[in-house]
Formats: C-alpha cells, sequence, structure tokens
C-alpha cells in the first residue's frame, strides 16, 4: 500500500492515532498532504532508445514533460515470452506511477543501478560497457541521459597520431628516392639502397660507390 492511501486510510477512519507515531515524531501536515500526481499531456515527445545486453535487444521508450523530465516508461523485449513481457509492462508501469508521482530520478537510479541478475554482458554501449542486468542497463542510461547530459564515458579509444616523417638522410627517404629504380643494390658499408649516378650506384648515406669513379 502507498503512503498516499494509508494516509487516506487514516485519515477517514480514526481509529489509529498512533499509526505514524513508530518513534519519529512526524508533524500533522507532513501526514495530511497527499501525493499529487503530475500527468502528462495528451501530446508529448518522446525518446526511443535500443539496447542490448547479453545479446538480449529491447527498446525502452521514454516519454517527456514539456521540461524534457521524463514521465512514463515503455520497455519491449525481442524474443520474450509473456511472462517476461508481462513483468517487464508491469515493472515500467510502475516506474512511470513513480514518476508521476514526484519519485526523484536519482532515487530510482541509485536504487536500481548495478542490480545483478541475468541477461547480463556487454552492452555495446560506450557509455555503460558491462551491464549486470537489464535494470542495471536501463537506470545507468536513464543517469547518463537526463541527469549527467551523456558524460562519463568508459571506453573511451586514444586518439590516433600520425607518424612524422623523419628528418634528412633517413631509411624513409631513401627508399622514396629509389622507388622507380628496381634493381638498385643494397651499400656494402651501411646496407642503404644506392642511388644511381650514371652508370653506377653511390649511397646516399656514407657516399660510397659501386666501383666507378
Amino acid at each position: 500500500m502507498s503512503e498516499a492511501k494509508e494516509i487516506t486510510s487514516t485519515e477517514s477512519e480514526g481509529n489509529h492515532p498512533n499509526l505514524w507515531n513508530d518513534g519519529g515524531n512526524r508533524s500533522a501536515e507532513s501526514r495530511g498532504t497527499p501525493a499529487v500526481r503530475r500527468r502528462l499531456p495528451d501530446e508529448r515527445h518522446s525518446l526511443t532508445h535500443h539496447f542490448s545486453v547479453g545479446g538480449q535487444e529491447g527498446y525502452v521508450t521514454i516519454g517527456l514533460y514539456e521540461d524534457s523530465l521524463p514521465g512514463e516508461m515503455f520497455i519491449r523485449m525481442a524474443k520474450e515470452g509473456s511472462t517476461v513481457s508481462g513483468l517487464m509492462d508491469s515493472f515500467a508501469t510502475a516506474v512511470s506511477l513513480a514518476f508521476q508521482y514526484g519519485v526523484p530520478l536519482q532515487v530510482l537510479c541509485d536504487k536500481f543501478s548495478h542490480t545483478r541478475f541475468e541477461p547480463s554482458g556487454w552492452s555495446g554501449n560506450p557509455k555503460i560497457g558491462y551491464a549486470k542486468s537489464l535494470m542495471d542497463y536501463l537506470f545507468r542510461w536513464l543517469e547518463l541521459r537526463f541527469l549527467k547530459g551523456e558524460q562519463g564515458i568508459l571506453f573511451e579509444l586514444p586518439k590516433l597520431v600520425p607518424p612524422q616523417p623523419q628528418g634528412g638522410g633517413g631509411v624513409v627517404k631513401a627508399l622514396g628516392q629509389v622507388v622507380g629504380l628496381g634493381d638498385a643494390p643494397a651499400c656494402q658499408f651501411c646496407g642503404s639502397l644506392m642511388v644511381r649516378n650514371g652508370s653506377c650506384y653511390r649511397c646516399m648515406e656514407c657516399g660510397s660507390t659501386s666501383g666507378c669513379s
């Protein structure tokens, strides 16, 4: 039974004055303030996200208020049976009611993130990585999307730096000079490729020749 229903039954019966007096000192104002549901408009924007956890694919759709805060959740799993479908629909309905009755999103994310059960595995999402369960993935994604602005990428690949050409006289330069020579021999003194010099070859590294003057 929710707190709002407990308040209603307490006020109507009036036979349990100490129902809320469980060691704390709750004020009469807090006992007489029912939860207010904030319904979404008939036409609302939504966000649909595809996910995969341990090979189990699905879609989560988040209905949004005018201020872009989440107000409802729909979860659709691929290859699901009637039991899984009913459980996911019921859970999504419970989360939607929590959104509309003002439960902070951070509280839900802290509660359901890192819960562990199957299916679990790599999600393919670089912002999340390994997900311990479907609930773990969904609420970590909600936290990244609505609370952190999709920050905190866990596996950001390093940027590749193109190699810089070596200075004058290097092997790369020597290879570039003899691309069209084909049968150019290697220098017997330093091992570098030689460059044609008239009818002979000359080494650009050490200056030696192949025998011609």
